[in-house]
């Protein structure tokens, strides 16, 4: 199963629920898919969705998930990392009304550049990470990284530390 979490915020992210839906209809994703679409306005197609969902349920569908996709926040990435899930993040972009900045990019190139992820700007690059993970075990990393030692909790002070 697939697990889609867009976050909570009032800022939509129909790019990425609609890449979705194209994905399912090209048959590039053929597994059952969950998302929380937050407040988009794009209703998905072919896949079941609810716009918020509690913290329990959150927690079954983030477990349940073989892959999860998430937009570039910190909370979601940190807590399907935390689960050894793989995991696809997406970042918001400015230029598409789907935030106030940027700062998606930044949260996201610094995961990718650990290697405990894979992050996507652009929705043409979803298919390939979609691929990746149908391929591969795990993201290419140096050693064994778990985001429950203190290597993770490093990564997110260096984050912090550069963005004061």
């Amino acid at each position: 199963m697939i697990f889609i979490c867009v976050g909570s915020r009032e800022h939509p992210f129909d790019r990425l629920l609609k890449k979705i839906d194209e994905l399912i209809d090209a048959k590039v994703i053929n597994e059952e898919v969950f998302a929380q679409i937050g407040k988009s306005s794009y209703t998905p197609k072919h896949y079941k969705y609810s716009e918020f969902i509690a913290g329990d349920l959150f927690e079954k569908y983030l477990n349940d998930a073989r892959v999860v996709i998430t937009h570039g926040g910190t909370g979601s990435i940190v807590k399907s990392l935390a689960r050894h899930k793989k995991v696809i993040a997406v970042t918001r972009l400015k230029k598409y009304g789907e935030h106030v900045d940027d700062h998606q990019k930044q949260i996201v190139n610094l995961f990718t550049k650990q290697g405990v992820l894979l992050g996507v700007e652009e929705m043409n690059d979803l298919e390939t990470a979609v691929h990746f993970f149908d391929e591969n075990s795990c993201v290419p990393i140096d050693g064994q990284v778990s985001p429950d030692e203190p290597n993770m909790i490093r990564i997110l002070d260096d984050f912090i530390s550069a963005n004061r």
